[in-house]
C-alpha cells in the first residue's frame, strides 16, 4: 500500500531516491501525509503546526537518539507512532567513548597543549572497574569496546535484562553500589526528569580516587560544577565530555580551563557519520510502515526516550 511521506526539510538526495524505489508518494505537508520524516538533526521546525494541521497522520520519524527536544510536540500528540533513531548510531558514539576514556586515562590533553617534553603520566585501560550507565545501542557499544580490554563491566540501566558482553546488569536503584571504587564511569543514558545530575557530587565521591568520567549521553546527567570542583581538586583523574549543559557550553565556564578536562563539541556523531546511518533506519522504517509491522526505535513518550 502505498504511504503519503512528507519530509521536512528537504531529504538528502539518496534518502529521496530511496523512499521512491520503495513506492512512497512524497508529498507537501499540506497535501494529507500518512508519515512525517523529520531530517534536520536538531533543527527548530515548526513541528508542531504541522502536526496540528495533519490528523490523520499515523507515524512521525526523528533524527535523532535523544527526543528532549521534541518533548512537547510528543506530550501534545501522544498516539501517533513516534521512532527515533536511538541505536542507529551506536558504533560512531561508542568509538568516540572510548576515545574520550583513553584521552582521559593517558592525560593526552595535557600532551596536546605541552610544549616541552614534560613527565610520564597515565594508566591502562586495562584491568579496571568500569561502569556503563544507558541501556540502549551506545551503552552497549561501549560494553563491546571496553570488553575488548581486560575490564570488568557493570553496566546500569532501568531493568535488570542483561546487556550482552558485561559482566553484571543492575538496575538504577542499585547506581550507587555500582559506582562504588569503579575506575571509569561512561555515561549513554537519555536525558530524562529522572536522570537530570544523576552523578553529582555525592556519587563522584564514590568512584576510586583517580578514577575517571566519559558522557556521551547528555550534558544534564552531570552536575557540571560538582565535576569540576572534584577535577579541581585531584579526585578524579580526568574528564571527557561530547555533551554539555548548556550547548554551545559558553567560554567563560570553567571546564574549558582544567587541563585534565577534554571536551569536544558534540561531535561523537558527526553529519557524515549519521546521514547513511539515519537513511538506513529511515528506509527500513518506511518499509515496516507500509506493511503494517513493527517499527525500529519506537518511542515512549511517558519514559522520554
Amino acid at each position: 500500500m502505498t504511504q503519503r511521506i512528507h519530509v521536512m526539510p528537504e531529504g538528502e538526495p539518496r534518502l529521496i531516491a530511496g523512499l521512491h524505489e520503495q513506492g512512497a508518494g512524497l508529498v507537501a505537508a499540506d497535501e494529507q501525509p500518512d508519515g512525517l520524516i523529520i531530517t534536520g538533526m536538531f533543527q527548530k521546525l515548526n513541528l508542531t503546526e504541522v502536526l496540528a494541521a495533519n490528523p490523520q497522520l499515523r507515524w512521525v520519524q526523528l533524527p535523532s537518539a535523544g527526543i528532549e527536544l521534541y518533548a512537547e510536540a510528543l506530550k501534545q500528540f501522544p498516539d501517533l507512532t513516534w521512532t527515533s533513531a536511538k541505536g542507529s548510531y551506536a558504533k560512531p558514539v561508542g568509538e568516540h567513548a572510548l576515545a574520550l576514556t583513553l584521552a582521559a586515562l593517558r592525560g593526552l590533553k595535557t600532551r596536546a597543549l605541552a610544549t616541552s617534553w614534560g613527565a610520564e603520566g597515565g594508566i591502562s585501560l586495562n584491568g579496571l572497574r568500569c561502569v556503563v550507565v544507558g541501556g540502549g545501542g551506545v551503552a552497549a557499544e561501549i560494553v563491546r569496546l571496553y570488553k575488548g580490554f581486560d575490564t570488568h563491566v557493570t553496566v546500569v540501566r532501568r531493568t535488570q535484562t542483561p546487556v550482552d558482553g558485561a559482566d553484571a546488569t543492575v538496575s538504577f536503584e542499585k547506581l550507587d553500589e555500582a559506582l562504588d571504587g569503579a575506575d571509569v564511569v561512561a555515561l549513554a543514558a537519555a536525558a530524562t526528569p529522572a536522570t537530570r545530575h544523576m552523578i553529582n557530587a555525592e556519587r563522584l565521591g564514590l568512584l576510586a580516587r583517580g578514577a575517571v568520567v566519559i558522557n556521551v549521553g547528555r550534558g544534564s546527567l552531570i552536575d557540571q560544577d560538582a565535576l569540576a570542583q572534584a577535577l579541581s581538586a585531584g579526585t578524579l583523574r580526568g574528564a571527557g565530555l561530547d555533551v554539555t549543559e548548556p550547548e554551545p557550553l559558553p567560554d567563560s565556564d570553567p571546564l574549558w580551563s582544567l587541563e585534565n578536562c577534554l571536551i569536544t563539541p558534540h561531535t561523537a556523531d558527526t553529519t557524515d557519520m549519521v546521514q547513511p546511518l539515519l537513511r538506513e533506519r529511515i528506509l527500513a522504517n518506511h518499509l515496516r510502515f507500509s506493511a503494517g509491522e513493527p517499527m525500529l526505535g519506537v518511542v515512549d513518550p511517558a519514559q522520554g526516550y
